[in-house]
């Protein structure tokens, strides 16, 4: 989908940004797309931190080290530092260490980084199973082969600790979304019959470091996935910016369930530069919608993001779920079009 982008103009007392202390940016579809960054972020980043905005990169991809990740983004043109990145491998890293003992043995499903992450909690990193693993740590990893389910399979089967870094079934890259550390966590379900503990967004533990981190009093989550970002926002009891640069389209938005619904919306990260109430879900000027029992009525014309939060106002009190709008004029039929809803 293309839509037209938010640029920022000069730095405003009302913008979305100036309400928050801090941004909880998700990575993956939000800030970068494999290796290419989304346009306009870099700009987004440094307008931020220069109006004095505690930046954290909150991802739930564990297959990098927060030295890798601020390498990864520096290399994008996207300056970071390692101190400002948190991932789900130590939020998972975290988790076990508070449930085990030191010492404890870990059989590792992920990257290197990920056994690192474990190895700095005081906890021994194995590759095999055997009768002294206490517990299963699982992350994304582009080379996790059926080897490494099975150790993961028998070591679950015989009792041990199981830990999801996420649950994400699919990973957004420039080449289009890759299966994810979700779906092999759905293998290893499936083989076992059990259900992993999470560290990862929607799950509080990733969130909760993140913020404690930045020292923050008034955070905003800023991720492009409604069941990961948006519904960890949610659980942690924050305000949400989705970002239509990464995983959810504006037809899933629109039939979003309760608790999976973000208070902002825009097309990318410019939206944090303008006025909050504009980007904010609501009635939008240039647009009428009607409700009358299941459908939608849309008259006018003018931005089709601005579109989608009218619509998403108006649809979302009488109960949401799947919808084709139906369009009175020219300007409402395309700008639907370009939303590609109905």
């Amino acid at each position: 989908m293309t839509v037209p982008s938010a640029v920022p103009d000069a730095a405003s007392a009302g913008d979305l940004v100036a309400r928050h202390d801090a941004l909880l940016l998700d990575l993956d579809g939000t800030v970068y797309r494999g290796g290419e960054a989304v346009p306009g972020a870099a700009e987004a980043i440094h307008e931020s931190r220069g109006r004095g905005v505690g930046i954290r990169f909150v991802t739930n991809n564990a297959a990098r080290s927060p030295e890798q990740v601020a390498a990864h983004l520096t290399e994008l043109g996207l300056a970071a530092e390692a101190s400002e990145v948190n991932t789900s491998a130590e939020a998972g890293a975290a988790m076990l260490a508070e449930r085990l003992s030191a010492g404890a043995t870990v059989l590792v499903v992920g990257t290197d980084a990920l056994a690192a992450e474990v190895a700095a909690v005081g906890l021994v990193p194995a590759r095999v199973f055997s009768a002294e693993v206490a517990a299963v740590v699982q992350g994304h990893s582009p080379h996790t082969a059926w080897s490494d389910l099975a150790e993961a399979c028998l070591a679950i089967r015989a009792g041990a600790l199981w830990v999801a870094c996420n649950t994400d079934p699919t990973l957004p890259t420039e080449r289009g979304e890759l299966p994810g550390n979700g779906s092999m966590v759905a293998a290893l379900r499936a083989a076992t019959d059990r259900e992993p503990l999470t560290a990862g967004k929607p799950a509080r533990p990733l969130l909760d470091q993140a913020i404690a981190a930045a020292d923050a009093r008034r955070p905003l989550v800023v991720g492009d996935r409604l069941d990961t970002d948006v519904a960890g926002a949610a659980a942690a009891r924050l305000d949400a910016l989705l970002v239509l640069t990464g995983v959810c389209t504006p037809k899933e938005l629109l039939a979003a369930p309760a608790g999976l619904r973000p208070r902002y919306v825009a097309a990318d990260l410019g939206g944090l530069f303008r006025p909050s109430a504009e980007v904010e879900i609501g009635e939008q000027p240039g647009w009428r919608v009607q409700t009358s029992d299941d459908t939608l009525t849309v008259t006018g014309s003018g931005d089709p993001i601005a579109l989608l939060r009218a619509l998403c106002a108006a649809w979302w009190p009488v109960g949401g779920g799947q919808v084709e709008p139906c369009p009175t004029n020219e300007g409402a039929k395309a700008a639907l079009a370009t939303l590609n809803i109905g």
